[in-house]
């Protein structure tokens, strides 16, 4: 390379992962690699072209493309490109071409392996490119295959006129005057500048006139507080999770530094789409009988397809399903305690697993339990038992299977007062055994759905506390996550089911989605965190450094990658009239999609492989 090799390692020494080599190692690289001008358009590696280079951008800038075309990345000067075919031995996935004129140090493959061999940092930077990869992967794999305005709007755009708001003070009369001038549903309240509450066409109704309350009272007396609110740079679809959650049907919008920008109502998204699941969940709520929720029910998966084709993510999914799926449940107990009368003492149905974690699917079946107050006698056992009867029949026909395991209120195991409660979870932590601890970590991903909240909050404060420092449990928790292998084989490739009327397909759940979610749930509970949901458990214990943010997140994509090639598996299922499930042929994969499969499973292997270097698992019996 003559007189540029002090220039050359001058440039490398300022840059990841050059900078931490050893000099003699960085000397040896520079000098057994070469400079290479390419023309602007030059085609510097093709997709299926064996690579034995890697090439460190020295000027010039360079596109990296899918084989559809899409732009991967744009590299810079620094950066580092096609030495993905000589961490795996295998062809090229991408396009690699210069846009500028370009200068490009080319080191050869058996000068990088060299130097992996003798500086195991420089090996790891390398090798955990499949991590970013896989990042860069799961964005990829949201692309949308028809419109999804409601996807991509921010809510700022959704902004039609200014705000119409009135001082606390106002009277109601003027409030109700003001909004039938306007031809608006709601009027916001600012004090000070600052918004203090709202008042709906909906609270004119039950709080002034069904309430007789007199108009000449300010609107004070009858306005929400301190509302939700959501930002002018939030998706449209962000809101709409928001309004789904809080069972609402206006957002106030603030800009980045607060200040009141105007109104977005729920008729707004619904101009970006017709199947809009803030409006399914009104019309749940108001169904009459379980024969209209059958009904509406049908309309979930449809939701699903269209979310899974309009670039919604895994997660954001599985919250749409989960506050579906939540709604129909809330309307049957509803209709039941209306059928049944009010319950004679205090209680909570929670619901458990994935809907506990707001990450139900399309292939769900019911997992739910019954807290009653210690004040039950044996008179209110027939309530309780034909309550968890008719809720359960009513899903059922709504199209949610009973649990294979009969862990459901209709077990009476499962509906039982707080006491009994806390000695189930007394005996699965103190004195655990095997079976019983992987029979019971279900009861660990609980959440209230209906009732006296306050039981179950309780009752989980005294869990939390309770596992602090249950070795032997949370090592038998960890061996059953450990224990749910990824399916991938020794050579990376996909290990399929070998019998059954899956047989020949890959189970997206079990290994994959699964294996994250217990993962996460052992984590949460090293750390003591309250979390439900994976990601949120994932980052808590992150916070907490029970285990480490990189590999948290690199867990985030895994899952998020794995769920959504799941979740977009039953929803063309549901579209060809066929049962949703978790078995997908690997026929119906890309190239793309599989070689990132791989790499997800192999982050979910080496997640349990540091949980088990972590508890003493290897004592357990």
């Amino acid at each position: 390379m003559g007189a540029d090799l002090t220039e050359v390692t001058d440039f490398l020494t300022a840059r990841a992962p050059f900078r931490e080599l050893p000099g003699r190692l960085l000397r040896s690289l520079v000098r057994h690699s070469e400079l290479r001008y390419v023309r602007r358009g030059t085609r510097i590696l093709s997709v299926g072209e064996p690579g034995g280079s890697m090439f460190v951008l020295r000027s010039g800038a360079v596109d990296i493309t899918d084989p559809e075309g899409g732009l991967v990345e744009r590299s810079d000067p620094g950066t580092c490109f096609g030495m993905s075919t000589l961490v795996e031995r295998a062809p090229s996935r991408f396009d690699f071409t210069a846009i500028e004129d370009s200068l490009l140090l080319v080191v050869p493959g058996a000068t990088f392996h060299a130097t992996c061999e003798q500086d195991q940092a420089f090996a790891t930077f390398f090798t955990s490119a499949h991590t970013a990869r896989l990042r860069r992967a799961v964005s990829l794999l949201h692309t949308t295959d028809r419109g999804g305005a409601v996807l991509r709007t921010r809510m700022g755009d959704l902004v039609r006129r200014d705000p119409i708001s009135v001082a606390p003070g106002a009277s109601i009369r003027a409030v109700a005057q003001l909004m039938a001038a306007q031809h608006v549903s709601s009027v916001l309240v600012q004090e000070d500048g600052r918004l203090v509450g709202i008042v709906t066409d909906r609270d004119l109704r039950t709080r002034v006139l069904a309430a007789g309350l007199d108009p000449a009272g300010t609107v004070r007396e009858v306005m929400t507080p301190d509302p939700a609110t959501t930002r002018t740079d939030a998706l449209a679809f962000e809101g709409l999770m928001e309004m789904i959650d809080r069972r609402i049907h206006h957002l106030p919008v603030l800009d980045r530094a607060g200040g009141l920008r105007g109104m977005v109502t729920g008729t707004d998204l619904m101009r970006l789409e017709h199947n809009n699941p803030v409006y399914l969940v009104a019309d749940l709520e108001a169904a009459r009988d379980v024969a209209t929720l059958a009904t509406l029910a049908t309309r979930i998966p449809v939701i699903v397809d269209q979310l899974v084709a309009e670039d919604a993510t895994a997660q954001d999914i599985g919250r749409v399903v989960t506050s579906l799926g939540d709604a129909i449940e809330r309307r049957l107990l509803l209709l039941t305690e209306a059928d049944l009368g009010p319950p004679p003492v205090p209680y909570c149905w929670v619901v458990l697993g994935s809907q506990a974690r707001h990450e139900q699917g399309l292939a769900s079946d019911q997992d739910n339990a019954l807290v009653i107050g210690d004040e039950m006698t044996k008179e209110h056992e027939h309530y309780f038992a034909q309550l968890a009867l008719q809720v359960s029949a009513g899903l059922a026909e709504c199209g949610y299977p009973p649990c294979p395991g009969e862990v459901m209120a209709t077990n009476p195991r499962w509906r039982v007062p707080v006491a009994t409660w806390r000695a189930h979870f007394s005996r699965w932590v103190d004195t655990p055994e095997p079976q019983a601890v992987l029979n019971g970590s279900i009861f660990f991903d609980m959440r209230p759905l209906h009732g006296a909240v306050d039981l179950v909050e309780g009752l989980r404060t005294d869990v939390l506390a309770r596992t602090r420092g249950a070795d032997l449990f949370l090592a038998y928790l960890a061996r059953h996550a450990v224990a749910r292998r990824p399916p991938i084989g020794f050579f990376r490739g996909l290990v399929l089911e070998r019998e059954g009327r899956h047989r020949d397909r890959l189970d997206l759940k079990a290994g994959g989605v699964a294996a994250v979610v217990e993962l996460a749930r052992v984590h949460a509970l090293l750390s003591g965190s309250p979390e439900v949901n994976s990601h949120a458990r994932l980052d808590a214990a992150a916070r907490a450094g029970s285990i480490s943010a990189d590999l948290a997140a690199e867990l985030t994509d895994a899952l998020e990658f794995v769920g959504y090639l799941r979740l977009r598996h039953q929803g063309r299922a549901v579209r060809a009239g066929r049962e949703p499930d978790n078995f997908v042929d690997p026929a119906t994969l890309t190239d793309f999609e599989r070689r990132h499969l791989r790499d997800a499973f192999r982050i979910v292997r080496a997640a349990q492989q540091a949980l088990t270097q972590r508890l003493p698992l290897e004592s357990l019996s």
